[in-house]
């Protein structure tokens, strides 16, 4: 299937503004918006020179929350600040991983990360996941967690549900085992027993698209043939 870009729906980029690093100023939030196919809220941030933006919502923002961006703000709920401004063991999100880029890193709801140490070499991030990573000091992050929060609790109940927000992602659904498919279908269909496809899985380095599926020039498969070596031994 031809990839498609999930343009319906979308109301602009979710990054930050591109302020001088060593400016601080204020803003207020003006809005809040569901995106097709984002988890989280979007919050529509209007600063103090006119210029309008949407960032991921923080859990606990509402409508005229003031919020700062700079090194100068204080480490509070929704501010922005780069990580050598804000104290250890703070909860951040939206986490930009090279400097000036926008915020790329925790933005899925209800997900936050650690701000677990500084050290020369930069700022030691703890992800949800327990991986530590260390980030350049000078990358920005907001104080807080992503609001949507306990978002996966909720059963999807209906199958043309959980396919509409598949489509929104741009995500194959429903995904078909190719046991259990017909031989015409797929290489690995046709057996009475899903749980066995019958033939090799391998599938040669030049085959064609259609073919290339299981093992793909895998160089050793099933059983070694130990008792026919030591025949050949003797």
């Amino acid at each position: 299937m031809q990839f498609r870009a999930p343009k319906k729906g979308k109301l602009a980029p979710a990054k930050y503004p591109d302020f001088p690093s060593l400016e601080t100023r204020w803003g207020m939030v003006t809005g809040l918006f569901n995106e097709r196919g984002r988890s989280a809220p979007l919050a529509q941030i209007t600063f103090d020179d006119g210029r309008v933006t949407y960032l991921p919502a923080i859990n606990g923002l509402y409508l005229g929350y003031k919020i700062e961006i700079g090194p100068e703000a204080d480490p509070k709920l929704g501010n922005i600040l780069p990580l050598e401004n804000i104290p250890e063991g703070t909860s951040i999100c939206n986490i930009e991983r090279n400097f000036g880029d926008g915020g790329k890193l925790i933005r899925a709801s209800g997900c936050s990360a650690i701000l677990f140490s500084k050290t020369a070499k930069g700022s030691l991030i703890k992800f949800p996941s327990g991986k530590t990573i260390i980030i350049d000091s000078r990358c920005r992050a907001t104080i807080g967690e992503i609001a949507g929060g306990g978002r996966i609790e909720k059963p999807f109940l209906k199958a043309g549900t959980k396919y509409h927000a598949m489509k929104a992602k741009v995500k194959v659904y429903p995904r078909v085992r190719g046991v259990a498919m017909i031989s015409a279908y797929h290489p690995f269909g046709g057996g009475r027993h899903q749980h066995s496809i019958h033939k090799s899985k391998s599938a040669s380095r030049i085959a064609p698209p259609g073919a290339k599926v299981g093992d793909i020039a895998s160089r050793k498969t099933g059983r070694k043939r130990i008792i026919k070596r030591i025949k050949e031994v003797r």
